[in-house]
């Protein structure tokens, strides 16, 4: 029976680290936490497409591969922060399950459904998370009330509200805005396969009834929900406009590196008509 919670030994570390693009050391310390986390980033979009497309979304690790290592696709938070979290712990890093309720856009408490990860490097407790979106992490940010980052062209931050719950925060043009707020209680790979079902089943669910697909940059951030393109800089207001069913191949390759086969962009294509 595998000792790693995370299935890090069934994962090809090498194929992992040549699909970010990351050519450094590898080891288990705050340097090499920073620049994989940034490389994973920069790599692998946020997608919902296989809910999209009516399938199922996988989080076994052979899976998770294929899809996004060999593929060259993207995934959401549970698939993207599994991966991570697998390489991480192959590395030699020691990795927590966290879960998190989204308060980004929310008019009414969220449930659980966001997953994150603690890690320890260095001595300290860092919140990593790959697989928010638009809106999400480019580097590790330290887990201590009050923590304060610049992180490319974006400012975070991190609140504490009592009872060991934390809030993820995010620095816009209207001052400060709560991303997430997570506790302590550790989750595991087996929580997550729980949330996933509802994420990508639920009528209630924001990835069930329409394409989402977003990538945080250092200083771009990019999101196609639905038919609309937003291009946010934070030096200008938001660029956007709506993408035709023509565009939407050439859109997800250019924009977010994703290649769909013809099937699939046939598929995609039939959903986009009758949901624009």
């Amino acid at each position: 029976m595998s000792t790693f919670l995370w299935s890090a030994d069934e994962l090809d570390l090498d194929a992992y680290l040549a699909r970010i693009g990351y050519e450094g050391p590898v080891r288990p310390d705050l340097a090499t936490l920073r620049a994989v986390h940034r490389a994973h980033v920069a790599a692998i979009p946020f997608e919902n497409l296989e809910v999209i497309l009516g399938r199922p979304v996988l989080l076994d690790l052979k899976s998770l591969q294929d899809k996004m290592v060999a593929q060259r696709r993207g995934g959401y938070c549970y698939e993207q922060n599994s991966l991570l979290a697998a390489a991480l712990e192959r590395i030699g890093f020691s990795v927590t399950g966290l879960g998190a309720r989204v308060r980004m856009r929310a008019d009414r408490m969220r449930p659980v459904t966001h997953m994150a990860l603690r890690v320890e490097a260095d001595g300290e407790a860092w919140l990593c998370d790959v697989g928010f979106g638009g809106e999400g992490l480019v580097e590790p940010l330290r887990l201590a009330d009050g923590e304060q980052a610049v992180q490319g062209a974006w400012t975070y931050s991190l609140a504490h509200e009592g009872d060991g719950v934390h809030v993820l925060r995010m620095l816009g043009p209207e001052g400060w805005t709560d991303v997430y707020a997570f506790g302590p209680e550790q989750r595991f790979p087996v929580d997550y396969g729980q949330m996933n079902y509802y994420t990508s089943t639920h009528p209630d669910s924001p990835f069930v009834s329409r394409a989402i697909v977003q990538q945080t940059g250092p200083d771009v951030r990019r999101a196609l929900v639905g038919p609309v393109l937003v291009v946010t800089r934070p030096d200008g207001p938001a660029e956007q406009r709506v993408v035709t069913e023509a565009e939407l191949p050439e859109v997800l390759q250019s924009e977010f590196g994703i290649g769909l086969g013809p099937e699939d962009e046939e598929t995609l294509a039939r959903v986009y008509r009758s949901r624009t």
